[in-house]
């Protein structure tokens, strides 16, 4: 009993709730690592994208279906590596410039129906938080002053978020696609203290071959933090939103590593959508990396207090692969080129560390050199052809150290 009081409430909690539902399983996903000591995985995220060019007003289609047309075919070529055993989606099921509607999430619902393996997902900015953007069609109407909105609630980003969870979180603490997969969700911790993070039925851990993986919403746009809803002056609810959903995310990521430490397991894997540290291929302003200060600070304590293992990040978002360490001080940094599947060194952003003291949201609690258990890898997106990461994790044999592998994992880049 002591060491459940010193690992917090939520810790707690979910320790708990791991051995309950643990206990309880179908043999279809153990929430606790089994015998296994690797696996593979596909990563992938921004797809697929389409681009707006007819007027909303006049009619709320998207002429450019490509991508689109384009995914059931890479759902195919994924189900086909026979390698993978499980799918990441690392948020934005389409582009920013076309508009948030219940029709095209149920597309998406349904396309990733087709994945033979099991698929987990966390939302991405596109699909929730800047559905209000006029470029996503915002508040307009079709025709224009009808009062049919183009938008699912027209444009309203918490009932868009609410419809994300209604389509793709429908059944709580299992994973979409193939096999019947269980996660914990952080719906089904039940947290006195807290009981609005009952909500956040996205948030999701589960532990396979030695590793715990855990998701949290952390949307692009700086955590729903620099872009004010429909141009105006910010909201209490849109402040409400994105302060609810951070503290929850906290929580679940001391809970993840709560779990991840009594587990003993052999490292931690991350996923969200949005790039906290987006330094690559535009000036990014200060207000589009503030928002993530507080998460990125617990990100960095928590790898901290877990040295010397291993932590991965994934994130969308910025479209372009990229591997890098934004903890450590002048870390190696590798970005795609045009050529696939070559990978050259980054031309901005190496230090991030250092980076982020320019943008407001620097800190070195560890020394000059940083953190150097922990790593990140930005999957690509936004554009065909399609590819995704295959990722291996062996804790029994892990891998000689390359560009392309670190601790326990290592990965390809794959275009089927």
């Amino acid at each position: 009993m002591k060491r459940l009081l010193a690992l917090g409430a939520l810790g707690a909690l979910v320790l708990l709730s791991f051995a309950v539902l643990a206990g309880a399983d179908d043999g279809k996903g153990d929430l606790r690592s089994g015998g296994d000591a690797s696996l593979t995985f596909a990563i992938y995220g921004d797809a697929p994208y389409a681009t707006q060019t007819a007027d909303y007003t006049v009619a709320p289609t998207n002429p450019d279906h490509a991508q689109f047309d384009a995914a059931g075919e890479f759902v195919a070529a994924v189900n086909r590596d026979r390698k993978v055993k499980l799918v990441l989606f690392a948020g934005d099921i389409h582009s920013g410039k076309e508009p948030c509607t219940f029709t095209y999430d149920r597309a998406i619902y349904n396309l990733w129906s087709n994945f033979r393996e099991p698929l987990i997902y966390t939302p991405g900015d596109n699909e929730w938080s800047d559905c209000h953007k006029s470029k996503q069609a915002g508040a307009k109407q079709f025709p224009a002053s009808s009062g049919y909105y183009i938008n699912y609630a027209a444009g309203n980003p918490v009932a868009n978020l609410d419809l994300v969870r209604q389509l793709f979180f429908a059944d709580p603490g299992h994973a979409l696609g193939g096999e019947h997969k269980k996660v914990l969700s952080q719906a089904q911790v039940n947290d006195p203290a807290h009981p609005n993070d009952a909500q956040y039925v996205e948030n999701v851990m589960w532990e396979q071959a030695g590793v715990l993986f855990v998701t949290v919403n952390i949307p692009g746009g700086s955590n729903n933090d620099a872009d004010a809803w429909f141009g105006v002056a910010e909201t209490d609810m849109q402040k409400q939103e994105r302060k609810q959903r951070t503290e929850a995310d906290l929580r679940w990521l001391d809970a993840a590593f709560a779990q991840a430490t009594s587990d003993n397991v052999a490292g931690v894997v991350i996923m969200e959508q949005g790039d906290v540290w987006d330094l690559d291929g535009t000036v990014v302003a200060d207000n589009h990396l503030t928002g993530y200060e507080t998460l990125i600070q617990k990100i960095a304590d928590k790898t901290h207090d877990f040295a010397p293992k291993p932590v991965l990040l994934f994130n969308g978002d910025s479209h372009f692969y990229r591997s890098d360490n934004p903890l450590q001080n002048n870390a190696a940094c590798l970005t795609e080129t045009a050529t696939f599947p070559t990978t050259v060194a980054c031309t901005n952003g190496v230090s991030l560390a250092d980076a982020h003291d320019t943008h407001g949201v620097g800190f070195d609690p560890y020394g000059p050199d940083g953190l150097t258990n922990f790593h990140r890898l930005v999957v690509h997106g936004a554009t065909q052809p399609f590819e995704y990461l295959r990722v291996k994790v062996d804790t029994k044999h892990p891998p000689a150290a390359s560009d392309n592998s670190f601790g326990p994992f290592s990965w390809e880049r794959v275009r089927p």
